[in-house]
Order: C-alpha cells, then sequence, then structure tokens
C-alpha cells in the first residue's frame, strides 16, 4: 500500500478560517480537465459527452490562445455544452490579456444562456507574457496585471446587469456607458486562477472561488497557507469565507497498483483509486477544498471511468 499522503496540517501551523465537515454539509462537486489540442478535438467531444453521462460536475478547457497546437478554447466550450445536457463547463483558466472583458462579459452570458446555464468563468491574470504580447497582447507587471484583473472583473459584472449601462473607469479596461446585457441564465462564478499572496488576497476580496493552479505553479505545500490568505482577505472584506468555492486541481495517473504519494512540490499523483480517494478527503476535511478536477496525465476513457466510478464515490461514501 502506498503510503498516506502528506497531512495538509504538516504544511502550515496557520490554520483557515473554513468549513468544517463535522459542523454543516457543503456539496463536494467533481470535474475534470481536457486540453483543447487541435488533433485530438474528436476525443475531447467524445470524454466530455462520456463525463456528462457518468454524472460529472465539471470540464475545465485549458485556454492558451497563443499556443498553435490548441483550438480555441471558447469555441471548443460552446460545441461542448451543445452537446452535453448537464455537465457544467469553464475555460480553465482565460487568458484575459487577449480577451477584452466587456466582450468576454457577453460570451459567458450568451453560452450560459444557450446551455440552460452550464457555463462558468475562470480567469487568469497573464502568463507567459512574451507569447501574449507576441500575438498583439499586453505584457503587464504583476501588480498591472492584478489591477486588471480586478478591473476586468467589475465589467464583467457590470455587463451582466441588463437595463443599465455600464460605466468602469481603469487603468488598463474602461467602459464609458455600453449597453450591459444580456443576463446569464443562472448567478455565473468569476473563480480566479491565482498564485501570489497578492492575488490571493484580491480573490478573497472580490471572486466567487479560488481554481487552484497545477502544483507545477503552485506547489502543494503552498496550497493550505493560501487557503488561509484567502479566508482571511474575505473576513477583512466582510465576507464569508465559506461563500468562497475552493477548488484543487490534481495532475496525476490512477493506477492498478499502489504508488508512493507525497503532496509536495509538483510530483504527479500516480496511485490507486483507494489512495486517491483519501488524498480527496484529507483536502475537503483539513484545508476547505470542496471542488476537485482531475488532470490526467493521460486523458483516456479508462482514466475518466476509474475517476467517476472509483475515486468519486468513495470519496462522496466517506460523508455520506
Amino acid at each position: 500500500m502506498g503510503r498516506s499522503p502528506t497531512h495538509p496540517a504538516e504544511l502550515s501551523s496557520t490554520r483557515p478560517a473554513r468549513r468544517r465537515w463535522h459542523d454543516h454539509v457543503v456539496n463536494l462537486r467533481f470535474g475534470i480537465q481536457l486540453a483543447p489540442t487541435v488533433t485530438e478535438l474528436p476525443q475531447l467531444r467524445a470524454l466530455a459527452r462520456t463525463a456528462d453521462r457518468e454524472g460529472l460536475d465539471l470540464l475545465g478547457i485549458q485556454d492558451h490562445p497563443y499556443a498553435g497546437g490548441l483550438a480555441d478554447t471558447f469555441a471548443v466550450i460552446a460545441t461542448v455544452l451543445a452537446e452535453t445536457e448537464r455537465l457544467r463547463v469553464f475555460p480553465d483558466v482565460a487568458s484575459l490579456p487577449l480577451r477584452g472583458p466587456a466582450m468576454l462579459g457577453k460570451q459567458a452570458a450568451t453560452l450560459d444562456l444557450l446551455s440552460g446555464g452550464r457555463f462558468e468563468l475562470a480567469l487568469g491574470a497573464g502568463a507567459f507574457w512574451p507569447a501574449i504580447a507576441a500575438m498583439g497582447g499586453p505584457t503587464r507587471t504583476n501588480p498591472e496585471a492584478l489591477q486588471a484583473l480586478e478591473e476586468a472583473t467589475r465589467i464583467i459584472r457590470a455587463m451582466w446587469r441588463p437595463g443599465t449601462k455600464a460605466k468602469v473607469e481603469g487603468a488598463h479596461y474602461s467602459v464609458t456607458g455600453v449597453q450591459s446585457g444580456p443576463a446569464p441564465a443562472h448567478p455565473v462564478g468569476i473563480w480566479f486562477g491565482s498564485v501570489g499572496p497578492k492575488a490571493n488576497v484580491l480573490t478573497g476580496r472580490i471572486a466567487d472561488g479560488w481554481a487552484a493552479p497545477i502544483p507545477h505553479y503552485l506547489p502543494y505545500e503552498k496550497w493550505q497557507p493560501t487557503q488561509a490568505i484567502i479566508s482571511a482577505a474575505a473576513i477583512d472584506a466582510g465576507r464569508n469565507p465559506a461563500d468562497i468555492t475552493r477548488m484543487a486541481q490534481l495532475v496525476g495517473t490512477i493506477t492498478d497498483t499502489p504508488g508512493p504519494v507525497t503532496l509536495r512540490g509538483e510530483t504527479p499523483i500516480r496511485t490507486t483509486a483507494a489512495d486517491w480517494s483519501r488524498i480527496l478527503v484529507d483536502l475537503a476535511t483539513e484545508s476547505a477544498f470542496d471542488t476537485f478536477v482531475y488532470w490526467p496525465e493521460s486523458p483516456t476513457e479508462t482514466q475518466l471511468r476509474r475517476w467517476t466510478t472509483e475515486v468519486i464515490p468513495a470519496t462522496r461514501a466517506h460523508f455520506a
């Protein structure tokens, strides 16, 4: 049997204000992430339909517009939403510097209306600046990127209030009295894929959720301290930290045989479904995560079904 995952309490002595499972029940949600690789679009669409039939909650589609081998994320999302019935789909995460916020708000609302309320919006302040600049986008410092993210969030939300005129004046984005609308079919969540402390404070202050970046960008040992920052910022802003979605994104492979598991650095998780379930239970009970998105190293139907028929039921059963 593989070694038990590092207990989240070992990661930091700072305990965030958070939901505790013995206090009240919080619904868990589960998803999978897929890259819109041009040569694998038929497989992506088939996996999305399978995920929908299997009752999965979420599908995240990577957004790297500057990558020539990847298709446009929003076109893929529209197709997937048209071919599924209950699956919620979101960009994981949308590259804000290459997508104007007013149009992004209109796209999000339209996709939500067309799908009957099944679109969510995860935003990234920007990364890979040389590639963004090569595509005609801006180059921003970290403080500038955060300021732009806050301005964009205000604009997107303003665009979802039909019958008004959106007016937001910012250093990076502005709308000057444009007619708002349409409104989305449901309250679309705006989730930030934030990494640094200042970005995490902004997440706690204004975002509807935190889509924890994969460990390559934010190592596992930083997840719980980040949760503490987000929760403290929410409290400072007069918000209930429990109202903020907390999404753990986990890279790895669900194997037939046990493997060593230590949630440190960026090492992929490669172990059995039973071990995967224990990891999710620990993250839920000790680190306040309520949403889990699987990033399979090999996005196959076998991996998807192991996630939906083995890992998820075992995790849910723990909290039944």
